[in-house]
């Protein structure tokens, strides 16, 4: 049985395009429009991550304190 995370994507407008963050890997990425680009980016960013990264790494880079801001929720693969 494969493990589900559940993690949010921050998106906020910089400059003329969007930035998104997963804040609880750390892993940030971005594109000219929230759903098409900046959203899409940051999942295939965070599924790269979780691919490479180590167990020891991921547990590192997830944070103990869980985030309030759950504008879009990404979804579990």
């Amino acid at each position: 049985m494969s493990k589900v995370l559940q993690l949010t994507a921050v998106i906020e407008r910089e400059g003329d395009g969007y930035v998104a963050t997963c804040q609880e890997l750390d892993v940030v990425s971005q594109g000219n429009t929230i759903i098409e680009e900046a959203r899409l980016n940051l999942v295939e960013a965070v599924e790269g991550f979780l691919e490479v990264a180590s167990p020891s790494e991921i547990r590192r880079r997830q944070h103990s304190e869980r985030t309030v801001d759950k504008r879009q929720r990404m979804p579990s693969s």
